[in-house]
Formats: C-alpha cells, structure tokens, sequence
C-alpha cells in the first residue's frame, strides 16, 4: 500500500509518500481501505518529534479516517452491527495516512447517512476530544455558556456546533475578523477578536459580568489566569493542549471561593475501552443530528494524499476554518 512517512523529525517536507506492507486486522479489529483521512495537530506534533505514537501503535501519522471495510474480525464486526464492504470513519492510535489502515471495531462508526467519505473522514478525532471533554469531563449542560478558544479551528467549530445543538450559548475566541465572521455563521453566539480585544473583559460583557460556566482551552500557558477570570461560580476548565506553554499561573483564592474546576485530557494514548464509551455515545446522540442536518461536517480544504507536507503547512499556518482532509 501507499502511505505518507514521517522521514525524518522537521518540517512539513519530511512528509514523503512511500510504500509499505498492508497492514493485517487481529482480533477485535477491521481492516479498512481509505478513502480519506483528517488532518490533526498532534500529526504536526509528531511530525515535529514532540508527540510519540503510544506503544503497539503505528509509527504513520494520522489519527482518523473514512473509508470501506474489506477485512476484520467477523465476531466483532456483527456484534457492533458492521459488515463487509460497509463505509465507515474510525479514530485510530496512528497509522491513518495510509491506503489500508487497521481500527479496532469499537471505534468504528458509520458514515453518516448523506456524507461523503472526505466529510467523513474529518469526524472522528474531534467529536471524540469534544464530546469527551466538554460533555463527558466538563458536564456542560443545557442553559449553560460554554467559551471555546481556537474558534475556527478543526475543534472550535465541532464545540460550537454540538454546544448549541445541546442547548447551551457558545462564546468563542479567533485571530482574526474573518474568522470571527466565520465562527458566527457556523454557529456561534459571540466570537471575540483575541488580538483586539481583551477575551477575560470581553466575556464578561458579553454575559452581564456573570462568566462562562466551562472553557475549552486548548491554548493553556497564560491563558488559564484570564480562563478563571472567565469563570462564573461552580465554572469549569477543561485543557486539551497546551499550545501557549505548560506553565501557567493563576489567582488559586478565586479558585477555592468560586468552587471552580480545573481539569484536563488527552485522548490518543486512553485505552480502546475509553473511546468505545464514547464512540457509543456519539452514535446514540451525535450521528442522528448529523443526518438530520443540524450539525454539518465543515471541511476547509482537500488535498491529496501526495501534498500531505502543504496540508501540514496550511494546518501551521492557522488560515484555515474547519477541517483538512486527505484524499487518497
């Protein structure tokens, strides 16, 4: 099969398409033929040295995908209702910039009714990360407001739209004007202009001084201090990654009065029994909103698998709204 490598630690050029064995399903698991895979931060991450694939994992970037599956474990497959030749998206440990890419069964979902395999394949990662943390970890709930950094991104704009389709007001943050424009068509209730506009003051304006009740934060560093200014009583703060530094300081006195929660996660290196729960919950109460509509797949651009080092770029970049995707 074809598949992009990683050649060596370093800029998007290291990318290089090559040829490696087709990978083989175990037990519990599917092979797929790829139609498509997304394109995420933590692939730049490893690229770059900094974010090893979990052990027993594939040392191919790509953490999600779209595509057919031709081979697997039949037990397996018809206790979670699949079956062969059936058009499926999966998120993976690694090795989903290939042809063939093996999944296990549990963190297979279907494509949802009316989408292509490129929508598709742009799904898994962060409706996963989002649902995980947001509803999961940070108990958002309907009635409540949830502020998301990085509103334009591949996540903020999978926060945004499964925020206000559970029945919360979503703020967001973004660089620039467009984007803000951007994060309001898609969804959004409010998008604040992060290099024009002080976020802490400006949340508070928009909520009557009262805050936020969660944060996704993916930006962590300095940005927790301003997050727990943020924070109505009882708020909670959620860290998916820390692209300002790991380093923050924050006023802990507002933390104990205010009964605010800090917490985080990451998502790659939990076990198969983790993202099975949410993969499960994603079916029952994401998929169908999907296929009705109500929640759209928002796919910013399509490269083939060949340019996989200009998608890479454009993801550095930070031009982009939405997802990037692959084309095999």
């Amino acid at each position: 099969m074809k598949a992009v490598e990683i050649k060596g630690f370093g800029a998007p050029e290291v990318l290089v398409l090559a040829e490696r064995p087709d990978p083989t399903p175990g037990a519990g698991e599917v092979l797929v033929r790829v139609a498509a895979s997304g394109v995420n931060r933590p692939d730049v991450l490893q690229r770059k040295g900094a974010y090893a694939p979990p052990p027993g994992a594939s040392d191919l970037p790509g953490l999600e995908f779209a595509g057919e599956i031709v081979a697997g474990d039949s037990q397996a497959m018809q206790a979670a209702g699949f079956k062969l030749g059936e058009r499926v998206c999966a998120l993976v440990a690694g090795g989903g910039y290939a042809q063939l890419a093996v999944a296990p069964v549990s963190q297979c979902l279907p494509v949802p009714k009316g989408l292509s395999d490129i929508e598709a394949a742009g799904l898994p990662e962060t409706f996963f990360t989002v649902w995980s943390n947001v509803f999961d970890r940070a108990h958002l709930r309907s009635g409540e407001t949830l502020l998301v950094h990085g509103g334009s991104s591949g996540i903020g704009v999978t926060a945004i739209q499964l925020g206000k389709a559970f029945g919360a007001r979503v703020i967001v943050t973004a660089g620039s004007a467009d984007k803000c424009q951007a994060c309001v068509q898609i969804g959004a209730d409010a998008a604040i202009n992060y290099k024009e506009q002080d976020f802490a003051e400006e949340v508070k304006r928009l909520t009557d001084g009262r805050g936020v009740d969660v944060v996704l934060d993916m930006v962590a560093g300095g940005y927790v201090a301003r997050d727990v200014q943020c924070l109505a009583d009882e708020g909670r703060i959620v860290i998916i990654a820390v692209q300002g530094g790991v380093k923050s300081e924050f006023n802990a006195g507002e933390v104990l009065r205010r009964r605010l929660t800090i917490t985080g996660s990451t998502l790659r290196p939990r076990p198969e029994a983790f993202k099975a729960q949410i993969a499960a919950s994603l079916r029952a109460r994401v998929w169908p909103l999907i296929e009705a509509g109500r929640i759209k797949p928002i796919v910013h651009r399509v490269f083939d698998a060949a340019q996989a080092a200009e998608a890479h770029a454009l993801m550095e970049s930070g031009e982009h709204v939405g997802k990037i995707v692959l084309r095999w």
